[in-house]
């Protein structure tokens, strides 16, 4: 019989401190479950207030709930833990109307606006220099910047309301899984800020912090399965449940410029530099994920642990973290080899249902960080750079949106027109295919591109996956 732990707080007793954007199933397992950890040892009112930039059912579901949902975690056991959380106070749907959003930001109450919405949202170029005026919440909050409907105008918007108000600036706190992503997030404001109000971009980049951070806690999306099984264990509906591993990780760098929760207190890692942090995950978790998504979801397997129920598969995945860790700095408080261990036994949790599909989204946005990356860093260190030429290769490979027996499937990416391109104007060879998929823009860093080593690599294993010869890519791998 499930666990079930109650709230051990009355939530209606503290006050909201956090406006968090991209209220999905990520947030509720991990941001939102360390501020339910503090409010339970030390309280305060640091209660979240969700904002939901497209979809409205979740708020309404949230909503209906006083926003307390479940969370359900998955050991390798089987036997399911739920866990009530209260750190949610409610949740706005930015998709019907932004002004409550703004009036939240602007709250003396408001210390930390917490973020996540993958990258594709926030409309910041490649190469981190400025926003992309061609981006669609971009274009329009430029045009409209008293009505935003962007992260980054929404953002601009409340700092200006702050500023005039004769506020402290509240800190911008991003969660997503990309490299140094506080620092983008402020090169992104600073430069919308400074194109509608210059001495706006001045008060920001002196008054505001962007603290980078380091997340990690596999969380499948929810499904109706799930909706149901939580429902019948709790003998009342819960719209909302969350499942994930028992495992999570937060680093965060400590440049607050107002108050914060002691989320140290609840198991969160407060640092100086998160950098070394987030070249672990991004390239020996993300990187391997990335590469057993596009390798298992074309051969049939619909979640993580059914990639690593096939040993060959298996043995590539421990190849690429290997690969990746000869990549990174040495951490003094971290065994890579004790890591990789750990990484290997959360992927096979066979109670966790992450699917291929999910993981193998917005390619084009994850490649350059998890894959290309470390890539680079072999080729300077005159390292093989196999493992990263079958990740790219795989990748290529799913993008041609057809499994073996000709059935076909859609991609999600933002690049999905040019990727289509590409695709059907090279045919059936995997050098066309590798030419005309590194050249997309924006994509491939020149380095990698103009390596022969490279391109070499990833040609001959995007033919054998082609033809379907998968034994052969182990083999290859396997000469390294």
């Amino acid at each position: 019989m499930a666990n079930i732990d109650e709230i051990p707080y009355v939530p209606d007793r503290h006050g909201v401190g956090i406006v968090h954007i991209g209220i999905g199933a990520f947030h509720r397992a991990h941001q939102a479950v360390y501020t339910d950890d503090v409010l339970s040892k030390t309280g305060g009112d640091w209660r979240i207030l969700g904002v939901s930039l497209q979809s409205r059912h979740i708020a309404a579901a949230l909503n209906a709930q006083d926003g307390v949902y479940s969370l359900v975690l998955r050991n390798q056991d089987g036997q399911p833990n739920i866990r009530k959380i209260g750190s949610i106070s409610g949740v706005v749907a930015a998709s019907r109307d932004t002004a409550p959003i703004i009036e939240a930001f602007s709250s003396p109450c408001t210390y930390i606006v917490s973020i996540t919405v993958t990258e594709k949202a926030y409309g910041i170029l490649r190469d981190k220099s400025g926003i992309d005026p061609q981006h669609p919440s971009i274009a329009n909050d430029l045009a409209n910047p008293e009505q935003p409907i962007g992260v980054i105008g929404m953002l601009a918007k409340g700092l200006k309301l702050r500023r005039d108000l004769g506020l402290p600036s509240f800190t911008v706190l991003c969660c997503d899984n990309l490299p140094d992503n506080g620092d983008m997030v402020r090169v992104g404001v600073l430069d919308f800020a400074r194109r509608v109000d210059p001495m706006l971009g001045v008060w920001i980049a002196e008054n505001t912090c962007f603290p980078n951070t380091m997340v990690d806690r596999i969380t499948p999306a929810t499904t109706p399965e799930l909706i149901a099984e939580v429902s019948g264990i709790l003998g009342q509906e819960d719209k909302t449940p969350v499942e994930t591993e028992a495992f999570t990780q937060w680093v965060i760098e400590d440049n607050f410029c107002g108050p914060r929760p002691p989320w140290e207190d609840a198991g969160a890692l407060l640092v100086d530099d998160v950098a070394p942090y987030e070249n672990m995950k991004l390239r020996m978790l993300n990187g391997a994920h990335s590469m057993l998504a596009y390798l298992g979801y074309v051969q049939g397997c619909i979640y993580v642990r059914d990639v690593m129920r096939r040993k060959q598969f298996a043995t590539l995945v421990d190849m690429h973290m290997q690969a990746a860790a000869r990549t990174l700095d040495p951490l003094e408080e971290i065994n890579f080899d004790d890591y990789r261990s750990q990484l290997i036994a959360r992927f096979e949790n066979p109670n966790i249902a992450h699917q291929t599909y999910q993981i193998a989204m917005d390619g084009t946005q994850k490649l350059p960080q998890r894959i290309f990356a470390p890539a680079v860093s072999c080729l300077d260190k005159g390292l093989s750079v196999d493992c990263f030429a079958l990740a790219t290769a795989a990748w290529m490979r799913y993008c041609l949106g057809q499994m073996p027996d000709g059935s076909k499937y859609e991609l999600q990416d933002p690049k999905v027109t040019e990727i289509a391109e590409a695709v059907s104007s090279a045919g059936s060879s995997a050098s066309k295919i590798y030419r005309n998929l590194s050249e997309l823009s924006d994509f491939m860093p020149t380095k990698l591109a103009d390596s022969n080593q490279f391109s070499e690599r990833t040609i001959k294993f995007l033919n054998l996956l082609i033809v379907g010869k998968i034994e052969d890519i182990t083999n290859l791998m396997s000469e390294i």
